[in-house]
């Protein structure tokens, strides 16, 4: 005699796949909402930097005309510092989950500095890495950015020259080199 095996049932099979389906419909709109609230703080942000014009004549930050998600600065280098008289360019490159993460951000400009990649513009700021909090905004970015080109730290370097010049003690030499490349790069040409 041969016994027929019960076939599962089929609403436990169409629980089961309702169930993956339900999941991924869940995936999808908290995505869309993580950008929602990523494009809502940047327009925050947006009016925040058109209202204070004024307010910080040391940078000028502006957004894309096409995408929200990216911006550019310049940014007038520090007085008493080898960049002074300089304007730096930066690149903001902001992720579809600000403010939880960080903005990726380079120097356009070249610029000799310890914590500053020479040839791609990586910056190296704790707040763009491991630092970083929501409470930051593109606009306090662009000051921390500001206060390192005043306050170099030469012990995490990513221009091993300049760190090198600073951990040795040759401050004049460091200052040289950031001076002159700050005329050559970040200075208006002369008729």
């Amino acid at each position: 005699m041969c016994k027929i095996k019960p076939q599962p049932k089929p609403i436990t099979i169409h629980f089961l796949c309702s169930q993956a389906a339900s999941s991924a419909s869940l995936e999808f709109p908290r995505k869309q909402r993580e950008m929602q609230a990523s494009r809502a703080r940047l327009f925050k942000e947006y009016k925040e930097v058109q209202r204070e014009k004024t307010a910080d004549p040391d940078i000028q930050l502006v957004c894309d005309d096409s995408n929200i998600f990216k911006w550019t600065a310049l940014i007038k280098g520090p007085s008493e510092t080898p960049y002074e008289g300089g304007v730096f360019q930066l690149a903001f490159a902001v992720p579809e989950q600000y403010a939880l993460q960080p903005p990726q951000v380079r120097f356009l400009t070249k610029i000799f500095h310890p914590n500053v990649h020479f040839k791609t513009g990586e910056i190296c700021l704790d707040i763009l890495k491991n630092a970083w909090s929501p409470a930051w905004t593109l606009q306090s970015v662009c000051r921390a950015i500001i206060a390192l080109m005043a306050h170099p730290e030469p012990d995490s370097p990513l221009n091993c020259d300049s760190g090198n010049l600073l951990r040795s003690g040759d401050t004049r030499g460091f200052q040289s080199m950031a001076r002159m490349y700050t005329r050559l790069a970040a200075m208006p040409k002369k008729g």
